[in-house]
């Protein structure tokens, strides 16, 4: 969108696809509640449909993609593409939250690793295979979202069930055997946590990890190069 016109109040009520750069610490409804807001000034619409096509956790960064009125109709085709990510993995140490939201659980001794035991434990994840969301997700159970029964620590996870995705290519691109820093690269399917591929590949290694950070890349083929952070695509809306 940066090389072309903003579209017209008229053209987000029929529909648009915005490509929006989550930024860290916000949520993905936070997102969408800021551009719903941007765009019930723009366009003196006090009701316009906009909605997310995937949800992005707060600590994770990247791409999202927001569809305005009638595009919203078409969310779930946008949520069955393909994902790409780019992240870094803390192995040694467990987290609840199998992130950084949480503080360290379990710590483990890492001298025993190395390069070659990781990408064997990695090449493990590939294709379809099960895994078990975390109790730390949007996901619903009893009428509530999980997150809120864990952070009341209402919730085993080893009460869920496991769901089957499809992991495309798991890649190490980096590991720094002083830190135990995994970076890695990943494509995979809808529905892929990774912060669970993060905690089974810890046990994987007969040790622990948790997810450091993440940066969704793509989706099907929408590139994050393409979009803007929210306050920046804010300010290209034209002023009177």
């Amino acid at each position: 969108m940066p090389d072309q016109k903003f579209p017209s109040p008229e053209e987000f009520l029929e529909g648009q696809l915005l490509l929006i750069n989550k930024p860290l610490e916000w949520t993905s409804f936070q997102a969408v509640h800021f551009i719903r807001s941007c765009l019930r000034r723009y366009t003196g619409q006090k009701k316009i449909k906009v909605g997310h096509a995937g949800t992005l956790d707060p600590l994770a960064t990247g791409l999202l993609l927001v569809c305005t009125g009638r595009k919203t109709k078409e969310i779930e085709q946008f949520m069955g593409l393909p994902k790409e990510y780019t992240g870094r993995m803390q192995i040694g140490s467990t987290r609840p939250s199998h992130d950084r939201e949480t503080e360290i659980g379990e710590r483990f001794e890492t001298s025993d690793l190395n390069e070659e035991l990781i990408q064997e434990a990695m090449g493990t994840f590939s294709g379809w295979i099960e895994q078990v969301p975390p109790v730390f997700s949007a996901i619903r159970k009893q009428g509530k979202r999980l997150y809120e029964s864990a952070r009341k620590g209402a919730v085993d996870e080893g009460e869920l069930q496991a769901r089957k995705v499809f992991v495309e290519e798991f890649k190490m691109e980096a590991y720094d055997a002083e830190t135990a820093l995994l970076t890695f690269s990943l494509k995979c399917s809808k529905g892929t946590y990774v912060r669970s591929l993060a905690r089974d590949l810890g046990s994987a290694l007969n040790n622990g990890a948790h997810l450091e950070s993440l940066r969704r890349t793509r989706i099907g083929p929408y590139d994050l190069s393409e979009a803007l952070e929210p306050k920046t695509w804010a300010a290209a809306i034209p002023r009177e």
